[in-house]
């Protein structure tokens, strides 16, 4: 997916996947998705950003419920897309917020094989 956010990665470094699996109730589930939406609003505007999906276990007896995957660029414009206070203020207070127990498992990741159908 090229987006015009890639043409403007200037940073020359190479593409990165930000993985994060989130473990939360599913009562709070759709909450948190919607809290989610927001904040991915605030990075689909930086430079470097791809593109994001956030996945939904289709089992409530999955441990990790939510799975967001987001592709940067760069390593470099992801890292100050996420020093934006406006979007880490909004990152802690989600996870902050009464009633809502979740326990976020960020990290980056290259790839290293990939298949594809015939």
């Amino acid at each position: 997916m090229t987006t015009d956010s890639q043409h403007n990665d200037t940073s020359g470094g190479s593409p990165v996947t930000f993985i994060n699996v989130f473990e939360i109730d599913g009562v709070d589930l759709d909450e948190f998705v919607s809290g989610w939406e927001k904040r991915v609003d605030l990075m689909r505007a930086k430079p470097g950003f791809v593109d994001s999906r956030l996945h939904r276990a289709r089992s409530t007896d999955t441990r990790f419920q939510l799975v967001n995957i987001s592709h940067w660029s760069s390593e470099e414009l992801y890292e100050a897309a996420i020093a934006d206070t406006q979007f880490s203020t909004r990152t802690r207070a989600a996870l902050d917020e009464a009633g809502q127990a979740v326990t976020p498992n960020p990290g980056l990741y290259d790839v290293v094989a990939e298949v594809i159908a015939p």
